[in-house]
C-alpha cells in the first residue's frame, strides 16, 4: 500500500505533461538531471539523481551517452539542457504600419524557433506609434491573435508635437495601461517618431521617475552625428567608413554622459539600449558604482563583429545598424561587462526589412539599418559565450531570461521553478548549426551571421506548457 506521502506526490503529477531526463542549471557550470511536470505552469521538478554534474563531465557526446547508459535512459536524445524561455526586451515587430518590413506573425515564429518565448516590443516602429493610450489600443487590436509569443510593450515619447501637458498625461495613461517603460531617441531617423533634445529628455525623465518605470534611450549625440554626416555627404563620401565615422565612439559617450547626468538629477531609472563601446560602458560602470540608476544592454552583433567585417561585401549592408559595431577593444569590453554584471542582458534590436529593396544600395547612407536577430540570440550566446568559456552556463541563462524578467518585473517568467509559467526551451549543446538565412522565419531573410556555425541547436520551445516549436 502506498504511503500517504506517495499518494499526495502521485496526485500532484497525475494528468500533467512530463519531460523526462533533462539537465537544468544549478549554479556556475553545474547541472542536475531532472523530470519536469507541468500544465500551463511548472508543477514539479523531480530529481532523477542527487548527483550534481559539472559541465566538464558531460561536455561531449560520448560523455553524455555514458550518462544515459548509467541511468538506463534508452533515448539519449532526451538529454538536452532545459532553460527558461528566452526574453528579448528590445524588438521591432512592426505591426501595424511597417509590415512591408516585418510583421508580428513572422517575427513571433522567428522568436519561438530561436528559443525566445517572450518579447517586449518597441513603440516607434508602429503607425501610429505607441505614444498615447489610444494608439496603444490600436496596437493591441492590430496584433490580437497574431503569433504565439508572449508580448509586453514599451510606450514612447517622440518630438512630434511635443506638448508637456499632453506628454505627462500620456505617460501616466500608458504606465497605468501596463507598458514596461518608455523609449526616447537622442537621434532618430524616423519621421513618425522624432528625437528629443536633452532638455526635453530631462523633463520626460522627471515625469517617468514618478511612475517608477524605466526610460530607455537610444544614446548617440545628434549634433556630432549630423554635423559629420552632412559634411561627408557634401563631399560625396558615401561608404561604410564615413557612416561609422559619423557615429563613432565619442558620439555614444557624449550622449551616455548626458543620460548619466539626467539620471543623477531626476532619480529616473535610465536604460541605455544597444550599447556598442568600451568607453561608454566605462562611464556607465562608474555611474553604477556611484549609485546612479543607469543600466544597459548589448546585442549579438556588437559581441561578434567589428568594423573590419564591413570589408566583407557579402554581409556589409546586412551589418548596418545604429550605432554601428565598433572595434576589437569594444567587443572584448562588452563580453567583460556581461561577465561582471555591468551589462544587464543581451537583446537583439530585431529590425528586419526586405533586403533586396532596402539593403542593396551602394550608397551606404541609404541602406536600411537593422538586423532581424531574434531567431539567433539564444544559440549565439550559448555558442559564443558559454561554450567558448567567456561566461558561465548560469550567467548565460540569466542574460537571456532571468535578468530581463527581474528587471522589468515580469511575473512568473525567467526561471525554471515550480509555479512559474511553463515557458521553457530544450537546447542541444552537443550538436552544431550552420546559419542559413533561408531557414529564418522572419519576413526579412538575411543576417550578417550567414554561414557561421553555432555550436548548439534549439530543439523544442514550449509556451504556456504547449509545444509550439520542434526542430526535426
Amino acid at each position: 500500500m502506498k504511503s500517504l506521502i506517495q499518494k499526495l506526490e502521485l496526485s500532484k503529477v497525475k494528468g500533467l505533461k512530463k519531460i523526462e531526463n533533462v539537465f537544468t542549471s544549478v549554479k556556475n557550470n553545474e547541472l542536475k538531471l531532472v523530470n519536469i511536470y507541468f500544465d500551463s505552469s511548472i508543477k514539479k521538478i523531480e530529481p532523477v539523481t542527487n548527483k550534481i554534474f559539472d559541465w566538464s563531465e558531460i561536455n561531449t557526446k560520448a560523455k553524455r551517452n555514458k550518462i544515459a547508459k548509467q541511468f538506463s535512459i534508452k533515448n539519449d536524445e532526451q538529454l538536452f539542457l532545459a532553460i527558461p524561455g528566452g526574453i528579448d526586451s528590445h524588438v521591432h515587430f512592426d505591426t501595424p504600419g511597417f509590415e512591408f518590413r516585418e510583421d508580428f506573425i513572422h517575427a513571433s515564429k522567428d522568436s519561438i524557433a530561436g528559443g525566445t518565448t517572450t518579447i517586449i516590443d518597441m513603440p516607434c516602429t508602429s503607425i501610429p506609434p505607441v505614444t498615447t493610450l489610444k494608439n496603444f489600443n490600436i496596437k493591441l487590436n492590430a496584433i490580437k491573435n497574431k503569433g504565439k509569443v508572449n508580448r509586453y510593450f514599451w510606450g514612447g515619447i517622440s518630438g512630434n508635437d511635443f506638448n508637456i501637458k499632453e506628454v505627462e498625461k500620456n505617460i501616466f495613461d500608458l504606465a497605468n495601461a501596463g507598458v514596461v517603460g518608455f523609449k526616447v531617441y537622442v537621434i532618430s531617423g524616423m519621421e513618425s517618431f522624432s528625437d528629443l533634445t536633452y532638455e526635453q529628455i530631462k523633463t520626460v525623465a522627471k515625469i517617468v521617475a514618478k511612475t517608477k518605470k524605466i526610460l530607455a534611450v537610444h544614446a548617440e549625440d545628434k549634433n556630432l552625428v549630423l554635423s559629420r554626416e552632412l559634411e561627408f555627404k557634401r563631399q560625396n563620401k558615401n561608404d561604410w567608413k564615413h557612416y561609422c565615422k559619423s557615429r563613432d565612439v565619442n558620439a555614444e559617450v557624449v550622449a551616455v554622459e548626458k543620460m548619466i547626468e539626467i539620471s543623477r538629477e531626476t532619480n529616473c531609472k535610465i536604460h541605455i539600449v544597444h550599447l556598442s563601446s568600451k568607453k561608454a560602458l566605462d562611464k556607465i560602470k562608474k555611474a553604477q558604482q556611484d549609485g546612479i540608476k543607469i543600466s544597459t544592454e548589448t546585442c549579438p552583433h556588437y559581441l561578434f563583429f567589428t568594423q573590419k567585417d564591413f570589408e566583407n561585401e557579402k554581409i556589409r549592408n546586412y551589418l548596418k545598424t545604429a550605432p554601428p559595431v565598433k572595434n576589437e577593444i569594444d567587443k572584448k569590453a562588452l563580453w567583460n561587462g556581461l561577465k561582471n554584471g555591468s551589462i544587464n542582458f543581451v537583446t537583439t534590436d530585431h529590425a528586419g526589412c526586405n533586403p533586396i529593396k532596402e539593403k542593396s544600395s551602394k550608397n551606404f547612407w541609404q541602406v536600411y539599418g537593422g538586423i532581424p536577430g531574434v531567431q539567433h540570440r539564444v544559440s549565439f550566446l550559448f555558442s559564443e559565450g558559454f561554450l567558448k568559456k567567456k561566461i558561465s552556463l548560469q550567467k548565460t541563462i540569466e542574460l537571456l531570461s532571468t535578468n530581463v524578467a527581474e528587471f522589468f518585473k515580469l511575473q512568473k517568467k525567467g526561471k525554471l521553478e515550480t509555479y512559474y509559467d511553463a515557458d521553457f526551451v530544450l537546447i542541444d549543446l552537443w550538436n552544431k548549426e550552420k546559419i542559413n538565412a533561408n531557414e529564418m522565419y522572419s519576413k526579412g531573410k538575411y543576417t550578417p551571421f550567414e554561414g557561421h556555425t553555432f555550436n548548439c541547436v534549439v530543439k523544442k520551445t514550449y509556451v504556456g506548457g504547449k509545444l509550439i516549436y520542434q526542430r526535426s
